[in-house]
């Protein structure tokens, strides 16, 4: 049974071109959050479009709002960056943290 209390974090990375999309699976909490920041801070170069695609991400806390907050800084100065394909429990978290008003989500 305690195996299922351990976070885990699937990334997979696809880039075409200068479009860089990150597919998230698990939870995004504060035992993953590290994971996804180094992504993140190591793959940018030559981006201009990156999207996060959230279709099977189940969780997600504050750490990892964070570090989308973070992406969103970094690719600012070079590009876009959409959050894709939310479920209804993630988006509400967006929805209440105000995280919805600050990132383009796509519904």
């Amino acid at each position: 049974m305690a195996g299922n209390d351990v976070a885990i974090l699937k990334i997979n990375k696809a880039s075409s071109g200068t479009s860089l999309t990150i597919s998230l699976e698990g939870r995004l909490d504060t035992t993953t959050a590290p994971q996804l920041e180094a992504e993140v801070k190591g793959g940018l170069s030559g981006v201009t479009e990156l999207v996060f695609d959230m279709a099977a991400l189940e969780f997600i806390s504050s750490a990892g709002l964070r570090v989308l907050l973070l992406a969103q800084k970094a690719i600012g100065k070079q590009g876009t960056m959409v959050i894709r394909n939310l479920i209804p429990s993630v988006l509400k978290v967006f929805d209440v943290t105000g995280f919805s008003r600050i990132l383009t989500i796509e519904k």
